[in-house]
């Protein structure tokens, strides 16, 4: 189970580098970022074994890789995270590229289980307009010192 920071990272990472979208039949979220950060892409392999690294790719004058996620993983795991912790006041582009693609492509079959999200001792699910600092409060006060 990823941690409280690890989740907050990838987060991060998809608001900053990542796409939402999809490719017709079904989402996907996707995350390409130059070979020089390799060590990010393995470290989302070993965290998060449900998305997938592909690459290095060498063209258009880019050397770059990239990682997906999709299917169950990102039906069951990743899109409860994102629902969570990505709002419009964290960052309102992502925040409505996630939602398109969502409209996008309906979800079919979805589990109730959010293994992703670890328990926040007792502090309740983020709440539509909880503001980024109040975000980050709460994950002050699950956060080992």
């Amino acid at each position: 189970m990823a941690t409280q920071f690890e989740l907050g990272f990838l987060v991060g990472l998809l608001v900053g580098e990542g796409h939402f979208g999809g490719d017709g039949r079904q989402p996907h979220v996707t995350l390409r970022m130059h070979v020089r950060h390799e060590a990010i892409f393995g470290w989302l392999e070993r965290t998060f074994p449900g998305g997938r690294v592909y690459g290095p790719y060498h063209h258009g004058g880019r050397d770059y890789l990239q990682w997906m996620a999709r299917g169950a993983f990102l039906r069951d795991e990743l899109i409860p995270v994102l629902e969570r912790f990505l709002s419009p006041s964290l960052d309102r582009h992502s925040f409505e590229r996630f939602q398109l693609m969502k409209s996008r492509y309906p979800p079919t079959g979805a589990k109730p289980e959010r293994a992703m999200v670890p328990a926040t001792h007792g502090s309740a699910p983020a709440r539509q307009g909880e503001t980024f600092a109040e975000l980050l409060t709460e994950l002050r006060e699950v956060w080992p010192s």
